[in-house]
């Protein structure tokens, strides 16, 4: 019989005896449950079972028609080095009754559960602490950029001085080869190694004695093990050797792991501070204040005092801060951060509006019908948290294997002891033998083995616009057989030009000249195609008197004492004009996803005079990077918010056979978990609107040339926002990956050959060492040959 828990479920629904009854009895049922009790005044539920049968405690209540309320908590954790110190934790929760699930994510720091109500937070918080780490509610603890930011500066300058006492251990032992004997006497070794091995190694001490407490086995156990190790042998053999004789000493051995070590470490801790900066940066576009229109009077006030049908003033040029619908006004909203439409949309009463969308050139009065963590901006926040707390598809694998490695050495060594004494050895060698052992299992090969490849490839790749920001992409886009582009910014230029144009006199130079004089001045996109194509004909522009902007329409102005106009379809049926002849044209283009604006004279002669259609362009490389892809073997995919038309006459221009168009956000991250089911998936994109999908696919790919946050939720940044660099990207990291593969098989490699040689006494703590430095140089060795890299276009 298992122990059991005592569990408190509170129980909603409950209306009468026999309901609390049906409860009782269907918990009872639950297998190994032992007393149950339930109590329909307190609504609860008081219930002795197995630590681990909460879920089926939940079901039995579920099936007897009731609900267990939940509430969703999310903690900040501390102290975490490794996925083996996300798991401890992640299991040191999921053992507390009451807790519905967890998933603990080592990047941003947090762990969200699902807990039964009236669960007490500090339970949760005391588990952690247990467990060796540190923790706080997020609602009480709001950790500022400028301490994170501290704390890796502290990293930083740690990591320079534990180079800095290094260095003169290492050069002696670089110089030998030369023929240069410049060994440090035994005092100065000591004296340069010790604070590197108890000052900055102190933090793998404790991660390692953390571990030990849960059982488990980590890299930091290995680091300890290995440098003390080689700092303890280095104390005995000074100790032992007489005065006047040169000591076989092990200092630089352990300085050298511990420092490189820490060089690791700091990379990582910058890749989980960029990770985590996601977040921030999508909560920055949202307002702090609104300007509240009550009584015939306008304030400003905090978005937490706004409520359900407040009338709010968004003045031109500032961001929505809440969602709602136009109720007075006309203008433009800049929706291309939160849908990936790339032109303005026109808004009048009755439009619905975004938070954190751009107002264009009209005041409008807005009724709110969204706050806080119910807009779609919130939303998209919660899918970007959601889509990085997921579990990675592939663990570490050194972490891994250390939980066998460590004890497996520390038994080996115990059992090298043991059999030399028993077979009669001395003391200093039954010890010598022990002890290398430990030196040839010292992970510095192990530790280096992913660093090193990681450091060579990601430096070569970002010399030629490629950024990788972490392991974790390099793990999985090794193995990418389907990538999904969005559209706007990332496979076309995201500015719209000028693709047809049709006067109904059949002088298009005259008609391109009179719509650019209207527009010169404007900063409207549309207005900015029109005057880069009188620019790049040279075309003369007349002189306009009157100008003015019609909200929600277009502009016009009078010219040579003409009043012309140039806007949407709207400014047509305000003044009852229409040209048969430009109709058929018209419904052609707005089928391929064009934007029509029509050029008018409303006096003295009211007629129709021509048509522009406006559309974005293919980037260049864009065919180029799908033929790329395809001849990889690789699948692509578009995904975009834009209308129909659009997307598919670029999918069929670049030959992508599957295309979804008109995508929210949600939807995106949606379709690429479905992708994932069957596929390894990159997402290729660069607005606010692709962060989730960017975060929830296995690898993140974000367009230099796209917005922060769309940078910060990916793995692999492209700089140039050359679509090209996508293949190249994904060729880097399959040759990086591969490269920790090969490292890490060397670095085992030596342990199975060295270590039975050292058991064996055939190995002394010398020879130990220059195995150990040599497998070392091999790591680095292999790793640089990726230096020698080239992007496809470059070749």
């Amino acid at each position: 019989m298992p122990s059991l828990t005592t569990f408190a479920l509170p129980i909603s629904g409950m209306t009468c005896a026999s309901c609390a009854g049906r409860v009782e009895r269907a918990l009872a049922k639950v297998a190994e449950v032992g007393t149950v009790s339930v109590n329909l005044a307190s609504e609860q539920a008081r219930i002795e079972a197995p630590a681990d049968s909460l879920e089926r405690l939940v079901r039995a209540v579920e099936s007897a028609g009731y609900q267990v309320p939940s509430t969703r908590l999310e903690l900040a954790l501390s102290g975490m080095t490794c996925a083996s110190c996300a798991g401890r934790i992640e299991r040191a929760l999921a053992q507390q009754p009451g807790v519905l699930s967890v998933s603990v994510n080592l990047a941003s720091e947090r762990a969200q559960l699902q807990v039964v109500r009236d669960l007490d937070p500090q339970t949760l918080l005391s588990a952690v602490q247990q467990a060796g780490y540190g923790a706080s509610l997020v609602d009480a603890a709001h950790p500022a950029q400028a301490g994170a930011e501290r704390q890796l500066r502290r990293e930083r300058w740690a990591l320079g001085l534990a180079m800095l006492l290094t260095l003169p251990l290492v050069v002696p032992m670089l110089v030998e080869p030369f023929g240069l004997h410049w060994m440090l006497p035994a005092w100065l070794q000591f004296t340069l190694a010790t604070p590197v091995q108890f000052v900055f190694g102190a933090r793998f001490y404790r991660a390692a004695w953390n571990a030990l407490r849960a059982g488990a086995g980590n890299m930091d156990q290995l680091v300890a093990i290995g440098t003390s190790a080689a700092y303890g042998l280095s104390l005995y053999q000074w100790a032992v050797t007489p005065a006047g004789e040169m000591a076989h000493l092990y200092f630089e051995a352990s300085a050298v792991i511990i420092a490189l070590i820490l060089l690791g470490k700091y990379l990582e801790s910058s890749a989980k501070r960029q990770t985590s900066s996601a977040i921030r940066a999508l909560q920055a576009l949202r307002p702090e204040r609104a300007l509240r229109l009550q009584g015939g009077t306008e304030q400003w006030v905090a978005l937490g005092e706004l409520q359900l049908g407040d009338c709010i003033v968004v003045k031109p040029g500032e961001r929505f801060p809440v969602d709602g619908v136009v109720q007075e006004g006309q203008s433009h909203a800049d929706e291309a951060l939160i849908s990936g439409e790339s032109l303005p949309q026109p808004k009048q009463p009755g439009d619905p509006v975004t938070a954190g969308s751009i107002n264009g050139e009209g005041r409008l009065l807005v009724e709110t019908t969204a706050l806080g963590t119910e807009t779609v901006l919130a939303r998209i926040i919660r899918l970007v948290e959601d889509a990085q707390a997921a579990k990675a598809p592939i663990q570490k694998l050194v972490d891994k294997v250390s939980r066998i490695f460590v004890p497996s050495v520390l038994l080996i060594a115990l059992a090298t002891l043991l059999g030399w004494l028993l077979a009669g050895a001395g003391i200093e060698t039954v010890l010598l033998n022990a002890v290398a052992v430990l030196v040839i299992a010292c992970p510095c090969a192990l530790g280096l083995a992913t660093p090193t490849a990681i450091m060579a490839g990601t430096g070569v790749a970002a010399r030629h616009g490629i950024l990788i920001k972490d392991a974790e992409a390099l793990e999985v886009a090794h193995a990418v057989n389907l990538v999904a582009f969005d559209k706007t910014g990332t496979l076309t230029s995201g500015s719209p030009r000028i693709a047809h144009m049709q006067a109904v006199d059949g002088d298009t130079t005259q008609l391109l000249q009179l719509a650019g004089a209207l527009q010169r001045g404007s900063e409207h996109p549309l207005a900015k195609a029109v005057l880069d194509q009188c620019a790049a004909d040279n075309l003369t522009l007349a002189e306009v008197s009157h100008s003015k902007a019609l909200a929600g329409r277009g502009i016009a102005g009078q010219i040579d004492g003409r009043e012309l106009a140039l806007g949407n379809k709207r400014l047509l049926e305000e003044h009852w004009l229409q040209n048969q002849t430009l109709i058929a044209e018209a419904l052609a283009w707005e089928a391929e996803g064009r934007t029509l604006s029509w050029l008018a004279e409303l006096a003295p002669q009211p007629q129709v005079l021509g048509l522009f259609a406006f559309g974005d362009t293919l980037k260049d490389g864009a065919e180029q990077a799908i033929a790329a892809l395809t001849a990889q073997g690789i699948d692509s995919h578009l995904i975009s918010g834009d209308n129909k038309g659009s997307v598919h006459a670029v999918a069929q221009a670049l030959g992508i056979t599957v295309a979804h168009a008109e995508v929210l956000p949600a939807n995106k991250a949606a379709i690429i978990s479905e992708l994932k089911k069957t596929s390894v998936v990159a997402m290729v994109g660069d607005g606010i609107n692709d962060a989730p999908a960017l975060a929830a696919a296995d690898v993140g790919i974000a367009m230099g040339s796209g917005t922060d946050v769309a940078m910060h939720a990916a793995g692999i940044t492209l700089m140039r926002g050359d679509p090209r660099l996508v293949a190249d990207a994904l060729d880097i990291s399959k040759r990086t990956y591969s490269k920790i593969r090969q490292n890490l098989f060397w670095a085992f490699a030596y342990n199975l050959i060295g270590i039975p040689l050292a058991a064996a006494g055939l190995l002394n703590p010398m020879l130990a060492g220059a195995a150990m430095a040599l497998s070392s140089v091999s790591v680095v060795s292999n790793a640089l040959l990726l230096k020698t890299w080239k992007p496809r276009a470059h070749k």
